[in-house]
Order: C-alpha cells, then structure tokens, then sequence
C-alpha cells in the first residue's frame, strides 16, 4: 500500500500569524515576516505529528493511494480518515496498462475513524497479478483552518509552538502532554479481525 499526498497545503493556508499570536511574538518592528520560514516549518511539523499520530488528514488535500490486493473481496478501509470525496479509480497491470473503473460500481462509506471503499454489486474489481489498484480522493477534516475543529487547532498550535521553541533539538521526544489530550478522541482505534481494517 502507497499514499501519495497531491495537494499539498501552500504558506497562505497556514495560520502563521495565529502562531504569531500564540508565540506572543512582537510586531511593528519592521521585521515581522524575520521568523516565518521557521514558523512554517514548525507548524507544518506540528500537522504532520499530529496526522501521523491521529491518522486523520486536518486540512482538505487530494492523494493518490495504491493497493496491491484488497483485504476484504467486497471493501476496503481507507489509509486515512475522514474522507470526502473519490475522484477516480483505475486498475493497473504489471505491464502499466491502466483500466478504469467506473466509480458507479463502488461507494464511499464515509466515517470519521474507518471510511470504507465498499462495492456496489458484492466484489471489487479484481486486481491484476502483481498489478494494482489506484484511488484519487479527497480526504480532510475542514476545508481550510478556520473551519478545522477547535480542538485539533489547538493541538496543532501547542505543538508548533512546542517545536519552535526547541528548535535547537534540545527537549525530549515525544508529544507535549496537552496535545495528547487534545487528540486522544481522534486516533482511530484498531481491532484485530475487524471488518474491513
């Protein structure tokens, strides 16, 4: 299985200046904008901790995710949460040759924790030997940070904040305790056996 992320978010889609705010970082001086390369790399470390750690995609981006095989013949459980929409899907043999699938034929089961890819007719398309299965969808919890949930944009912000602030590899690893508490309700919980996992 491979996930490829497509879209990936621009400096404008990052709250910089809410970082700013929560840094208490001064301005009027002229040199507003001194920091924003290393605010952008914390906040973008932050939401890829937290992704990582939640397996939960926080802002709206397109991804292509390659399976060899199905682990159940008539659904699949996505690699990441929540998702919104598909945008295609195509069958890829060993030789490259590609065959689309008609998005008619499967549905999404939308979820929060476990979205599923389920058929329409009781079996998904069969994947060629030593071919693949690829998927374009869109996955994220808000369009855009001002309509991300406010406890994930606080999660994100303590941690960037947490990241900036030991920029120099100074403090111990792991997440700062409040972020962990933040995100507890969003990582998703795995069942061995389980349908579609």
């Amino acid at each position: 299985m491979r996930l490829k992320e497509q879209t990936g978010l621009s400096q404008a889609e990052l709250p910089l200046d809410g970082l700013k705010e929560h840094l208490r970082l001064g301005s009027g001086f002229g040199e507003e904008t001194l920091q924003d390369t290393v605010l952008e790399a914390a906040l973008r470390a932050a939401i890829a901790a937290i992704e990582s750690r939640t397996g939960k995609v926080l802002i709206e981006r397109s991804f292509i995710w390659q399976t060899e095989a199905w682990r159940q013949c008539d659904a699949q459980a996505f690699p990441v949460a929540p998702v919104v929409s598909l945008s295609w899907m195509k069958l890829v043999t060993r030789t490259g040759e590609e065959v689309a699938v008609d998005l008619e034929t499967v549905a999404l089961e939308p979820s929060t924790q476990r979205p599923v890819l389920r058929s329409v007719y009781g079996r998904l398309p069969s994947i060629p030997a030593y071919g693949y299965a690829e998927i374009g969808f869109a996955a994220g919890y808000a369009p855009d940070w001002d309509a991300l949930p406010a406890d994930l944009a606080r999660a994100v912000m303590i941690l960037a904040a947490h990241f900036y602030e030991s920029r120099d590899g100074s403090s111990e690893d792991g997440l700062p305790a409040g972020v962990t508490r933040l995100i507890e309700r969003y990582r998703t919980v795995r069942i061995l056996g389980g349908s579609a996992a």
